[in-house]
């Protein structure tokens, strides 16, 4: 019983590690093919959606930050979907020059607030970003997402990258993101496979996004439904690298613990909800649908994966004459998995983050540990995150700028 165990915990942990150092390599290995070059650069009409929940703090910065955007004025319109935001705020905001959508519901979720917002806006936009209360976007943003909307791409996922770097839970964070950038879009991109989406940052041709999200009422984590419907819909989720959208990294323990929280339990949900339909697909030879459904939510969170890994080891040293795997299984499979995880991250992290993140990571795997403990319960209420920062601080990009 004790070797089946072993098997198993071995098989399993080694396909994780395998599967993210696959796309790892292939993000840096495989070269894409040249985009064609678009017929017209004639600009899109673009709908920016920002659904903001209780983000007084940060919301008016974000939403005057638009202005700044190297696109025509008149080609697009920034919706602030406002859920439980200050008068004060609001009136701020409509002095803005853009639009408000107060909105108010029972039980608030991301997925009401946009519906909401696309019931509302009518019909005259080509294009729809979603974009997070606490994001803000390089001012060539719009022009880099419209070449590519040009190109053909319909669903397109751009570059989420750290708005602060300033504290041991923001590098641990953005480390995370740079790496979940590498492998989980740039490299599936590189073996002809969708981009996984990210909840902001995303851009949709209107007519699909508005009959995708007519079938999505998540409480949390509706984005891992959003790219199952795209891809069931035959379209491709392109990442656009170039395309930056910044955003706040968690900065304490507080804020990290709610974050993961959701995101586990939302993994699992949808693991379980879509394990089936992910596997019915492989068998109709649709791969792209299959990676996104049940290899993304088989995955170990990368944390969790280097905490099991560890533990395991640590059982093979201490109890070796009872176990059956040798230590040095264990050993190549961190290694692999350090590999794995070191590949996407700029030499200068290394340089200037890397000691702050391997003191913090220790604390952060306890937390993720205990996190699988509480998760009962995080999938049917909204968690959400409080926001603060309205600068720019990320010298991993050399991008500094007062909001």
């Amino acid at each position: 019983m004790i070797l089946l165990i072993e098997i198993f915990l071995l098989t399993y942990l080694t396909g994780c590690v395998l599967y993210n150092l696959f796309f790892s390599i292939a993000g840096k290995c495989v070269a894409r093919r040249p985009s064609p070059q678009p017929e017209t650069d004639a600009p899109a009409k673009v709908a920016i959606l920002v659904p903001a929940y209780k983000e007084d703090a940060v919301i008016l910065s974000v939403a005057r930050s638009y202005a700044e955007l190297d696109y025509p004025k008149q080609s697009y319109d920034v919706w602030v979907i406002a859920d439980s935001l200050q008068p004060e705020t609001l009136r701020l905001l409509e002095a803005a020059q853009v639009h408000v959508l107060p909105v108010s519901f029972d039980k608030s979720t991301k997925a009401k607030s946009l519906n909401a917002a696309l019931a509302h806006i009518g019909e005259g936009y080509e294009l729809v970003l979603i974009s997070d209360a606490d994001n803000v976007l390089a001012p060539d943003f719009l022009t880099k997402v419209n070449q590519a909307y040009r190109q053909g791409h319909h669903a397109i996922q751009a570059q989420r990258v750290a708005k602060n770097i300033e504290t041991p839970f923001a590098v641990l964070d953005t480390a995370n993101e740079i790496i979940a950038n590498h492998i989980y879009r740039k490299g599936s991109n590189a073996v002809g496979l969708s981009s996984s989406v990210i909840g902001s940052g995303m851009v949709f041709h209107y007519p699909l996004i508005k009959s995708v999200m007519e079938n999505i009422d998540a409480t949390g984590g509706f984005d891992k439904v959003l790219q199952l419907e795209v891809v069931s819909r035959g379209h491709r989720i392109h990442y656009l690298e170039d395309a930056l959208i910044f955003d706040e990294k968690v900065e304490n323990s507080a804020a990290f613990s709610n974050q993961r929280r959701r995101w586990i339990s939302s993994q699992f949900l949808y693991f379980r909800q879509f394990w089936k339909p992910g596997l019915q697909n492989l068998l109709k030879g649709n791969f792209d649908y299959f990676n996104l459904a049940f290899c993304h939510n088989l995955m170990l969170p990368r944390m969790l994966l280097i905490a099991a890994i560890v533990f395991l080891a640590a059982c093979s040293l201490v109890f070796g004459s009872f176990l059956t795997i040798p230590l040095w299984c264990w050993g190549a499979l961190f290694l692999l998995n350090m590999v794995s995880l070191a590949l996407p991250l700029p030499a200068l992290f290394y340089r200037r983050y890397m000691l702050t993140a391997m003191l913090s990571l220790p604390k952060a795997m306890w937390m993720m540990v205990m996190i699988l403990f509480r998760i009962k319960g995080a999938n049917k209420s909204f968690i959400h995150t409080q926001h603060h920062k309205t600068d720019i601080n990320n010298p991993l990009l050399n991008v500094a700028r007062k909001n």
